[in-house]
């Protein structure tokens, strides 16, 4: 189509105002249906410059558009003010690419020249907005549909009442009532609580509230529709929002990982019981056999000793040989006699007879005269009572640890530090060597602190390692000392032909 062309004087043009608008704007002669004026929007959109728009027709900017339908749709056109038509097409830009927009056309006039107003709105932008957001809703609900557990938001309003703006659907499966019902009555999810539980459900709410820190927390629910109760994890971070507080997470059904941890609890306790009534076995079988060799073989020994004393006497005077061997028995059953002592003490110390302060400081001084090591031992008190399977377990421990500061310390000082407190024991091993590491600890072998460890829970107490001061390491383990009311009931059952008074559980 033959362009034609106007003196710039007699030319219309697009005002100011339309030249900025964000819609496309063009000016089109009605005669030759050629673009007059376009705005800086339709060049934009078109990315053509307004000199190289000018002249042409709309056909060239829409390929799917014939002039017998732009002609259609102008015979419709009234010349009344207001009146416009719409017109849904493409138009097509520099690098061939295609948008959708809309075109309102209206009839205008200006210095007696027929004119066509289009006023285009693309609608890629809205379109392109509509499809991410509906690609961002799929990866949602797909996220959501896997999720084994319940994706929630939660809100406490500032008068108190709670709602649930959003529950998956995984709402039933755990929790065994729809989101429709949840959300109708959002206070069902408290009574679901057991009542032992709800207390720490409302405290982490309210410290979550407060700090606007994340909710993690672990309870008990009863399930009604399967008759039964549910350990479920909460996780949640919260956001203030107009009127309150809203949390934003997941809940999860823990009641098999829950159970398989109290399995193992309850498992470690059996095994440490069983360890703790190993210990008592072994040490009433080491104070048995520690007593039979005392008294039998402590017993043989001295009549053996007698005897040789009484036939030395009666070898003849003028018998060196038989003199040399009397003599050489006679030392023979003295280094026997020292042996079963020895080995007397070493499975049984007759010591813990006279008390665990007795007991530990005469051990500090055998350690001090084997091991060559100054052993320093203080009590704050001078008799401490404890009972007999208690002494004996300390006083293991503590042979344990100066074991170990003999062979691995490097220590040049040991001070022992023994205290009774109000309602515990204090024994601290203090050495100046070397030191121990958590790699020394993580060893496969090293029994000897585990040993320790088992024998101090055991106790019902703790034991801890720490570094020293300028060096070398702290054992310090602490004992709970019964309360008066345990010892009279344990003595009561201990006690021939008692029963034990019954105890109420608060």
């Amino acid at each position: 189509m033959r362009k034609t062309t106007r003196p710039a004087a007699e030319t219309p043009s697009l005002a100011p105002l339309m030249q900025g608008s964000p819609s496309e704007i063009y000016l089109i002669d009605a005669a030759t249906l050629q673009f007059i004026d376009v705005n800086q929007a339709a060049c934009a959109n078109l990315q053509r410059e307004a000199a190289e728009l000018i002249g042409q027709t709309p056909f060239a900017l829409a390929p799917q558009l014939t002039r017998g339908q732009f002609d259609a749709l102008l015979a419709g056109l009234s010349h009344d003010i207001g009146a416009q038509v719409c017109l849904h097409t493409e138009h097509r830009r520099r690098d061939a690419t295609l948008y959708p927009l809309t075109l309102r056309l209206l009839r205008t006039s200006r210095d007696g020249h027929a004119l066509i107003l289009a006023i285009g709105e693309d609608l890629s932008a809205p379109q392109a907005t509509a499809a991410a957001l509906a690609q961002v809703q799929s990866r949602f609900n797909a996220i959501v549909s896997n999720t084994p557990g319940l994706v929630y938001q939660f809100r406490l309003r500032d008068d108190g009442s709670v709602c649930f703006p959003y529950l998956s659907d995984g709402c039933l499966a755990l929790l065994g009532l729809s989101a429709a019902q949840l959300q109708q009555q959002p206070e069902r999810f408290l009574q679901l609580i057991l009542i032992d539980d709800r207390k720490s459900y409302l405290d982490a709410m309210q410290a979550s509230k407060s700090a606007l820190w994340s909710w993690n927390w672990e309870g008990r629910i009863w399930v009604d529709a399967w008759k039964d109760v549910k350990w479920i994890n909460l996780r949640s971070t919260p956001r203030l929002c107009e009127g309150g507080v809203q949390w934003e997470g997941i809940m999860t059904n823990i009641t098999e990982s829950r159970l398989e941890q109290l399995e193992v609890q309850q498992s470690r306790a059996r095994l440490a019981e069983l360890s703790a009534h190993v210990d008592r076995v072994k040490e009433q079988e080491r104070t048995r056999i520690a007593r039979e060799i005392h008294d039998d073989l402590g017993g043989n020994l001295s009549a053996i000793k007698m005897a040789l004393a009484m036939l030395a006497k009666r070898l003849p005077a003028d018998s060196a040989l038989l003199q040399e061997k009397a003599a050489y028995l006679d030392e023979l059953v003295d280094r026997t006699i020292d042996a079963v002592h020895r080995i007397s003490l070493d499975l049984r110390p007759s010591m813990l007879d006279l008390g665990i302060v007795a007991a530990l400081e005469w051990q500090s001084k055998e350690f001090e005269a084997q091991a060559g090591l100054p052993c320093h031992f203080a009590s704050n008190q001078k008799e401490i009572d404890l009972g007999l399977d208690q002494a004996t377990a300390l006083f293991r421990i503590f042979q344990e640890a100066l074991t170990n500061i003999a062979k691995h310390a490097h220590a040049s000082r040991v001070t022992v530090r023994l205290a009774r407190l109000r309602h515990h024991i204090s024994l601290k091993i203090t050495d100046n060597g070397g030191g121990i590491w958590p790699t020394d600890r993580a060893k496969p072998k090293s029994f000897g602190i585990r040993g320790m460890a088992e024998r101090a829970n055991a106790l019902g107490g703790t034991l801890t390692l720490g570094h020293a001061a300028g060096g070398g390491t702290v054992v310090t383990i602490k004992i709970k000392l019964a309360t008066p009311r345990e010892t009279i009931i344990a003595a009561a059952a201990a006690a021939p032909g008692s029963v034990a008074a019954p105890t109420t559980t608060l």
